[in-house]
């Protein structure tokens, strides 16, 4: 975590934070224990801002700090004076001019250069703000299938590629370029630019760059990046029954409080973490075919493939073909049992003899014999 003061000169070394740090407590095994900044334990780094201060950094030789719950007081508590009166007076409305009183904090990892003056979120005087955050692990594929990089810069100035370090990078390599020397927050090995250069050079290359679409600056999403999700509140302070007490431990006006002592709360909102992965749709197998040529094979069954695209599976095919044996069928017999019908009708009708025609004025009677058995209906009317 990095936090930068407004308005701070980036030459300003040999001033400590006891100055504008009134207390700070981490927690331990047993209880909460209050450390002290250290310039010369690796506790400094330089941003755009200019001096920022970092806890739980690397440092060799040193294990990093740990907790072993979460919620409020299981965290980082650090009270300070922000100092108003140190503040550098504002001559006129620029780019650079800053209205705000207060502390700019970015939470990040220890793999990740602090980028604050685009990443930093802010800490107003005068308020105890609590800060609850929750570990994030992101992994994206890299290509064909994604668009990620894993591969440190060439430049070598960190160790590790993130976004954040690759637009250091960028803007360092830039200004180098087109001013022959480096910002005081820019890693390498040129000289730094003079306040002259600051104001000729570097702030305006560093503007232009920004306002460029250029591919040189294009910075790809690392495949694994660790980031931290926050929930801010805040509380108005000192309350009006801990206003004298205040007075009288820092020998402040209650004025003078409001103005300037803010205290931040950081810790974690529990003691786990989310992952978010990026995992291929399909796997794709390489089969050689005649020395050159490659056959890519989607990985799955056919069967499987073609329920996901077309709603369709074997089972339905073979329903299909069931299907149409079925109607074809019916109608085989249908035509088979018309035909028959027909040529038996057909022979009924020929079996009969015909009947003379008779005179309308000659008449006679038809004798019928009579017979033991019946006979049908066919031959009495024949």
């Amino acid at each position: 975590m990095a936090i930068a003061a407004f308005q701070t000169l980036y030459l300003r070394k040999n001033e400590g934070t006891q100055t504008a740090a009134v207390y700070c407590t981490v927690p331990q095994r047993k209880g909460s224990a209050e450390i002290k900044y250290n310039d010369q334990e690796g506790w400094h780094v330089f941003t755009r801002y200019g001096k920022c201060y970092m806890f739980n950094a690397v440092e060799e030789g040193k294990s990093l700090r740990t907790t072993m719950k979460g919620g409020t007081g299981n965290g980082l508590e650090i009270m300070l004076d922000i100092q108003q009166d140190e503040y550098l007076p504002v001559w006129g409305d620029t780019e650079d001019t800053a209205f705000e009183a207060g502390v700019r904090v970015q939470i990040h990892s220890q793999a990740e250069p602090p980028f604050i003056h685009e990443l930093g979120f802010g800490v107003a005087p005068g308020f105890q703000t609590f800060v609850a955050t929750q570990e994030q692990r992101l992994t994206y594929l890299p290509p064909p299938w994604g668009e990620c990089e894993s591969k440190a810069l060439e430049s070598g100035y960190f160790p590790a590629y993130s976004v954040t370090a690759c637009r250091i990078d960028c803007e360092t390599r830039y200004i180098v370029e087109n001013c022959n020397c480096r910002m005081v927050h820019m890693p390498g090995d040129a000289s730094f630019c003079t306040p002259e250069q600051y104001k000729d050079c570097a702030e305006p290359a560093l503007a232009k760059l920004s306002a460029l679409e250029s591919s040189s600056c294009m910075c790809r999403t690392p495949c694994n990046m660790t980031r931290y999700n926050k929930e801010l509140s805040m509380v108005k302070i000192p309350s009006k029954t801990s206003a004298r007490y205040l007075e009288k431990r820092f020998n402040k006006s209650e004025k003078y409080i409001t103005d300037n002592i803010l205290v931040l709360d950081v810790f974690f909102e529990a003691l786990n973490y989310e992952t978010i992965e990026q995992k291929k749709a399909y796997e794709l197998y390489r089969q050689p075919f005649f020395n050159n040529i490659l056959l890519l094979f989607p990985s799955g069954d056919i069967g499987g493939q073609m329920g996901l695209f077309i709603g369709a599976s074997i089972l339905t095919i073979l329903e299909l073909f069931d299907y149409a044996y079925e109607v074809l069928k019916d109608r085989l017999l249908d035509l088979l049992g018309s035909d028959e019908e027909d040529e038996s009708h057909a022979e009924d009708v020929t079996s009969c003899d015909p009947v003379p025609n008779h005179s309308e004025s000659i008449s006679h009677t038809v004798s019928v014999p009579l017979q033991t058995t019946l006979a049908t209906l066919e031959e009495i009317a024949c």
